[in-house]
């Protein structure tokens, strides 16, 4: 993909003057890297300036991002204050957000709240399981529960309640249920790009208004 006209039309799921929630789907970047391919974040100041006849660059800040096989539930901020208040929640751990995960076999426990230490090696991308007091290590935790089982696979309900890289991918493949389609940490199944891991929900205080915001995208097809 070279242009923003080669990504997937953009789904806006909640639009004020000061968030704009959108789906990212799988294989999208959310904001740029190395690859300069074109990205959701692109994509989101593009149709605001359009909407909006605005000219020059629109300010639109990144609060969270997914990673990019991942698809689902995306906020960025319309204004550098919204910005501002938004990942303060996000530090405080004041957001909730939802997952579900297809995974490959079925956990030992219905529920359970996973805790480990991580490492990302910045040079593979890989994140890997250590043990406490790791040089660099940090500490993840999110909380699971099985919502379906499915032949050989499960369907999980999961809410982190740390932000790690590769975190919800690394825990669930460390109790031996990687992510269908996750080869990077163990699926043998192979998507094209795609793993079965989606935002579904995100819930958040609205940077002015005070209010709960609770915004949601159902699963892609390809979960089934």
């Amino acid at each position: 993909m070279n242009s923003l006209t080669e990504l997937p039309p953009l789904e806006v799921l909640f639009e004020d003057n000061h968030c704009l929630v959108v789906n990212k789907p799988a294989r999208v970047l959310t904001m740029g890297d190395e690859t300069g391919e074109p990205t959701l974040l692109e994509q989101a100041k593009q149709y605001l300036k359009q909407k909006y006849d605005k000219p020059g660059n629109v300010y639109l800040g990144v609060v969270h991002r997914l990673d990019r096989p991942t698809s689902g539930v995306v906020l960025f901020a319309r204004t550098s204050k919204a910005a501002s208040r938004l990942s303060d929640q996000l530090r405080r751990h004041a957001m909730t957000k939802t997952y579900h995960a297809l995974v490959e076999g079925v956990p030992d426990k219905e529920s359970d709240k996973l805790s480990h230490w991580l490492l990302k090696n910045r040079e593979t991308n890989l994140v890997s399981v250590v043990s406490e007091g790791t040089r660099d290590a940090q500490s993840a935790l999110l909380n699971y529960r099985l919502l379906e089982r499915r032949g050989e696979r499960s369907l999980l309900e999961v809410v982190p309640e740390t932000g790690r890289s590769h975190q919800i991918r690394v825990q669930l493949a460390e109790i031996g249920t990687p992510i269908v389609g996750d080869k990077k940490y163990g699926s043998p199944t192979l998507l094209g790009g795609k793993i079965c891991l989606h935002a579904l929900s995100l819930e958040f205080e609205h940077p002015t208004l005070k209010e709960s915001v609770r915004v949601e995208m159902p699963v892609p097809d390809y979960f089934s």
